[in-house]
């Protein structure tokens, strides 16, 4: 299976192509907070050279849907519908807290891992897996002390994410200290095309996992008043 992965949920602008027979086969990835839309098709189209493949080679898109950046994650989802639209190809979508915790549980699955995002305020999107990958909390948005008190609870976990730095910073004296603190800006885009490859298709296109409204709302007190 040839898998087109792509994410430009948080602070990386990345592609892959991942062959499941071969290895991986290219990729690509740019640290950026903003410019994703410019940047993401002529990286996915240098990544397509690199791996010597043709859109119509491949068998699967995936991307990353989310949480994260409301724009970053319209771009790459646009994107990946955008090439599984024109190739007749599935497109499936993979959440960004689960690429993060992906190698993680690939190393031991036998140790539980926390994966959380910076959600700005004093608020993290989190996500607790344990024995097996199963997940032990599905992904929300939490306050940090609740993050915070919910990934003590799991004993030493490992944590990574936009957020592992604040949920570290944060951790009570009191309980076990995390096994390992991993403060990565994005997922690496190897393991969003394995996840990719190994993900059921549901046959819909992807669709953003938000986890919250946009910070930005209609300003109705300043709309103009309709006439009669």
């Amino acid at each position: 299976m040839r898998v087109l992965a792509i994410d430009t949920a948080l602070e990386a602008c990345a592609a892959a192509v991942l062959d499941t027979g071969a290895g991986m086969a290219a990729q690509e990835s740019k640290i950026m907070v903003r410019g994703h839309a410019e940047a993401l098709m002529p990286l996915i189209e240098r990544v397509m050279r690199a791996a010597a493949a043709a859109f119509a080679d491949l068998d699967r898109i995936a991307v990353t849907v989310g949480p994260g950046s409301f724009t970053g994650l319209r771009v790459g989802i646009a994107a990946a519908r955008g090439i599984a639209l024109t190739t007749a190809k599935p497109a499936v979508g993979l959440s960004t807290l689960a690429a993060f915790a992906a190698p993680f549980i690939a190393d031991d699955d036998t140790l539980p891992v926390v994966a959380a995002i910076d959600a700005r305020h004093s608020h993290v999107y989190l996500q607790i897996f344990g024995r097996g990958g199963s997940t032990l909390l599905a992904p929300r948005l939490a306050t940090l002390a609740e993050a915070v008190r919910r990934a003590a609870a799991t004993g030493a976990p490992r944590i990574t994410g936009t957020a592992a730095g604040l949920l570290a910073d944060s951790w009570p004296a009191d309980e076990p200290p995390p096994t390992a603190i991993d403060n990565r800006r994005a997922p690496d885009i190897g393991w969003v095309a394995r996840l990719g490859a190994a993900a059921e298709d549901l046959g819909t296109p992807p669709k953003p996992l938000y986890l919250r409204a946009p910070d930005a709302q209609p300003q109705n007190a300043a709309q103009l008043p309709r006439r009669s």
